[in-house]
């Protein structure tokens, strides 16, 4: 960017660019409306177009405000970054950290990784969030996170991999539940059974396994009733209103007032990958995948 632009100038105009009324652009940017105009004519002066059409009603950009507002702001924003990433090293901070987790790595595989990280690295500003897995591989894409805990497999030229766990599915039941009278509970069982899942806008990834899983044993989920949350479905299925289907890390979690049994079959088994962009070499995702991989050995 040409210095003599002045990089409060540009910022001003960007300001501008989004309010399109001098009053509110020069609140934003605590100035009086006649400091905010003198700068704008600065840095039209300096640029030697136009940026704006003013009348005494209203402001619009140029065409070429247009094209200077969307190249500038992107710019601007690096900017920040820049200086906020700066000020995390002054602060004493050694770099940042941003982990992805949907519901399956909340009880164990997350938890235990983001704490062992955190003891070997108490500096690095590290951040984790709530996001299901299709919503993860947007925010990889786009470095809005660094690692992503996903329901695998997720094969992809442009990211690594590593498969953490794969846990066994259990059958979720009401108490005194026909199914529990079976010697074992196998897919065809589930068959014909009234059936409560998670809803396709956050359970879509873990739906879409579920019926591969049946439908390769020729088995047609009967869906009764969706919810969005865990507590709900159990709720539902403690009511005696269905039977729903869990991976053994939720086990635990489930209360008293239902029961599960083990789909016993070798291909029903939920995966847990941890995922990275190939070209993030950070030191902070390299430790962190040591640790997590570890604490994932011997889950399968």
């Amino acid at each position: 960017m040409n210095d003599l632009l002045g990089i409060e100038n540009v910022q001003s105009f960007i300001t501008l660019a989004e309010e399109l009324n001098f009053r509110r652009a020069a609140e934003r940017l605590n100035l009086d409306q006649s400091a905010l105009s003198r700068r704008i004519q600065k840095l039209e002066s300096a640029v030697g177009f136009r940026l704006l059409e003013r009348t005494t009603r209203e402001v619009a950009l140029t065409q070429a405000g247009r094209s200077f507002y969307d190249e500038n702001a992107h710019l601007m924003r690096r900017y920040g970054d820049a200086v906020q990433a700066a000020r995390r090293i002054a602060e004493g901070k050694a770099g940042a950290l941003s982990v992805g987790y949907m519901a399956f790595a909340a009880t164990e595989l997350m938890p235990s990784a983001v704490s062992r990280f955190r003891r070997r690295h108490p500096d690095v500003d590290l951040k984790i969030s709530y996001i299901r897995t299709q919503g993860q591989k947007i925010a990889l894409a786009n470095d809005e996170i660094d690692l992503g805990y996903l329901i695998g497999p997720f094969d992809h030229s442009d990211y690594h991999t590593l498969t953490l766990s794969a846990e066994p599915l259990y059958v979720v039941t009401p108490r005194n539940h026909p199914l529990l009278r079976l010697p074992m509970v196998t897919p065809g069982d589930l068959s014909g059974q009234d059936v409560i899942l998670g809803d396709m806008r956050e359970w879509d990834e873990y739906r879409w396994r579920l019926n591969d899983l049946f439908s390769a044993e020729g088995v047609t989920l009967k869906v009764t009733l969706e919810a969005s949350s865990t507590l709900a479905l159990l709720g539902l299925v403690a009511a005696g209103l269905g039977v729903t289907v869990y991976p053994e890390s939720l086990i635990g979690f489930l209360g008293r007032n239902v029961e599960v049994r083990q789909i016993m079959h070798p291909l029903f088994r939920n995966r847990t990958v941890l995922a990275w962009k190939r070209s993030n070499r950070s030191r902070q995702v390299r430790d962190f995948v040591e640790i997590a991989g570890t604490y994932g050995l011997g889950r399968e």
